[in-house]
């Protein structure tokens, strides 16, 4: 019964499609007659794959056997030379720098410095405009940031950059260390104001060299104005034209005002104008440098510069604190030979007599009368 239905199922189809089944049969014979035997197969992949195998050891054999040269330093030296390529680079260096030795430009050996300025800063008779080129004292702000105070001093736009003429930069900065000479001659006491990052160190040493002060911190308002209040404490000493202390003059300092600068040197205006606006009120003359941004009209001797630049600054402090050494040096001279460049104060000198008188047992007016006065503080 299940043969029978089997038949039934599949003859149908049989039936129907006889051409694809008989051509399917048809394919897939094979002629045994034509096919090699399976011993000469087996022995053709064998010669094949020894052939193979006898290639790549040929090749390896080649790639890794190489030349042992005999152990010694100076052989194993050249080997590593070659190999290393130093010797063939070096010679090619060479071989370059005698072709293009007449060709560029030779350093010399008095090139920039940064520590130089400091140790060594430059003299107002060493002052040239291509020391303030290198040190970018030409260099100011963009044209939309300018005071058109400053017109006078600007020589020209570059990229939307305003240029300062430094023809105008070395003029004004000898005429700020005359000044300063002039007033370190005369027994002036000086203050040195630069309280931006990296200006500390040449204002310290341009305020040693020129013998006054310094600042490099913030400016406290009033200093000036209210230095009763603020600089009171401050200890002030009297000394000679030889800058020697003279004692016995505490009580009577007591009394008197807080000593107030006679030049200021501002080297970034635009951060202390609180203390040029109190200078103004005192009628205290100042020194500035000014950029492009600033008011030339806030200072009295102004220095058309780039205050941006700290090895601009380190240029203007260290020709005006040689300024004031020069001064130093003229006022010491004169005094050896007895000879006082400045006026004592005249309180001093009364305060000087009384003292002396009472030391003496003499009166004022006899020691007055023979008294140099010379002595300020």
């Amino acid at each position: 019964m299940i043969l029978r239905r089997a038949f039934i199922r599949h003859g149908r189809r049989i039936a129907t499609n006889p051409t694809r089944s008989w051509t399917r049969s048809l394919a897939t014979e094979v002629d045994i007659d034509t096919l090699p035997s399976s011993t000469d197969s087996i022995e053709a992949s064998l010669e094949n794959s020894l052939r193979e195998t006898k290639s790549i050891e040929s090749q390896i054999e080649n790639e890794t056997v190489q030349y042992v040269p005999q152990i010694d330093n100076r052989s194993h030296a050249a080997q590593n030379l070659l190999e290393d390529g130093t010797a063939e680079r070096f010679d090619h260096y060479r071989f370059n720098q005698h072709r293009t030795k007449p060709l560029g430009t030779s350093i010399d050996q008095n090139h920039y410095q940064p520590h130089k300025l400091l140790t060594q800063p430059p003299f107002p008779s060493d002052i040239t405009l291509e020391l303030l080129l290198a040190s970018q004292a030409h260099l100011g702000h963009k044209t939309s940031h300018w005071n058109p105070m400053n017109s006078r001093y600007i020589f020209g736009i570059r990229q939307g950059i305003h240029i300062i003429s430094l023809d105008q930069t070395a003029a004004h900065l000898r005429r700020a260390c005359r000044v300063v000479s002039g007033v370190a001659e005369r027994g002036g006491l000086i203050l040195f104001v630069g309280t931006r990052a990296g200006q500390d160190r040449c204002v310290v040493k341009a305020a040693q060299m020129a013998g006054g002060c310094h600042l490099f911190e913030r400016w406290t308002p009033g200093s000036i104005t209210n230095g009763h209040q603020i600089l009171g404490q401050c200890r002030t000493k009297v000394v000679d034209e030889l800058d020697r202390e003279i004692k016995g003059y505490d009580e009577e300092l007591r009394e008197r005002q807080v000593l107030r600068p006679d030049l200021v040197v501002c080297l970034n205006p635009l951060e202390n104008w609180v203390m040029l606006h109190e200078c103004g009120l005192n009628t205290i003359p100042t020194i500035g440098v000014i950029d492009t941004d600033a008011n030339p009209t806030w200072v009295t001797y102004p220095i058309p510069a780039n205050d941006d630049s700290l090895r601009c600054v380190q240029v203007i402090a260290g020709a005006l604190g040689r300024a004031g050494q020069e001064g130093q040096a003229r006022r010491k001279e004169m005094a050896m030979k007895g000879v006082v460049t400045y006026t004592p104060d005249t309180l001093m000198t009364d305060l000087s007599v009384s003292t002396q008188g009472a030391r003496t047992g003499g009166s004022a007016e006899d020691i007055k009368g023979s008294d140099s006065g010379g002595g300020n503080a």
